[in-house]
């Protein structure tokens, strides 16, 4: 595989909640909306969901969707490299309640310093999770796309994007990995040490802990960095190599 240099490549990770705290809060389109999506993924529709399976659903199931979801964090990592060739990650978060704010932050900055031809994006799963929901929620807010996320006419294969799922699959179509099994079964340590990411949205909505969201984003970032390191047969980071930024 290709190895690009690591401090031309930002690692990143999303979370994501549902736009409202429960069902109920919704519009009436929006409910009739959720409820024709709940039914095409749990049953026919000869048998419809009742309306409490549907709400139900709601709280379990639509942060995954960028049309009934949001973005709450979006945390990043970059190598720095010192003089005698040794690696460091400094980490940080874009978090918040307002999501168009969030997203303005996170585009000037990709704006600003990823902007050549040889940078890259990297992430778990980011092709078919993360970049497409970026995306989406950002056209939802009317945001430019930066250079590094346009993906208008290009084909798959011709993105320059880094997906440490797609190293996994091997040209396997069908297989998913989660980034918590790869990194056990590779011997790097569990960013999933507080919550996961079915805990997310309560975290967010009955705590209203941000914080520990981003925490918990930034781990899997670190992870994603440290993925790309193994893949690459190069030395994984030790704690002390990497740096945390509020």
């Amino acid at each position: 595989m290709e190895f690009t240099k690591p401090q031309d490549i930002l690692f990143f990770d999303i979370e994501t909640v549902s736009q409202y705290g429960t069902f109920a809060q919704q519009s009436d389109r929006m409910k009739e909306l959720w409820a024709v999506k709940a039914n095409s993924f749990t049953r026919s529709f000869d048998t419809p969901m009742t309306e409490a399976e549907v709400a139900e659903f709601y709280e379990k199931k639509s942060a995954i969707f960028a049309e009934f979801g949001k973005i709450v964090c979006i945390s990043v990592a970059r190598f720095s490299v010192a003089e005698d060739k040794s690696l460091s990650l400094k980490v940080k978060s874009f978090a918040g309640h307002d999501e168009k704010q969030l997203l303005l932050d996170f585009v000037t900055m990709l704006n600003k310093r990823f902007t050549r031809d040889e940078d890259r994006i990297c992430g778990h799963n980011i092709k078919e999770f993360d970049i497409p929901y970026l995306c989406r929620r950002m056209s939802v807010h009317k945001i430019p796309f930066p250079r590094i996320l346009s993906l208008s006419g290009k084909k798959p294969w011709e993105t320059s994007h880094i997906d440490t799922m797609q190293y996994w699959k091997f040209g396997d179509v069908k297989h998913y990995t989660s980034l918590n099994l790869l990194s056990a079964i590779l011997g790097i340590d569990s960013p999933k040490d507080d919550i996961d990411g079915s805990k997310v949205g309560e975290v967010y909505w009955k705590e209203n802990d941000l914080d520990r969201i981003s925490e918990y984003c930034q781990k899997d970032a670190v992870t994603v960095a440290q993925l790309y390191l193994h893949f690459n047969h190069k030395p994984l980071l030790q704690k002390e190599q990497i740096e945390y930024f509020k």
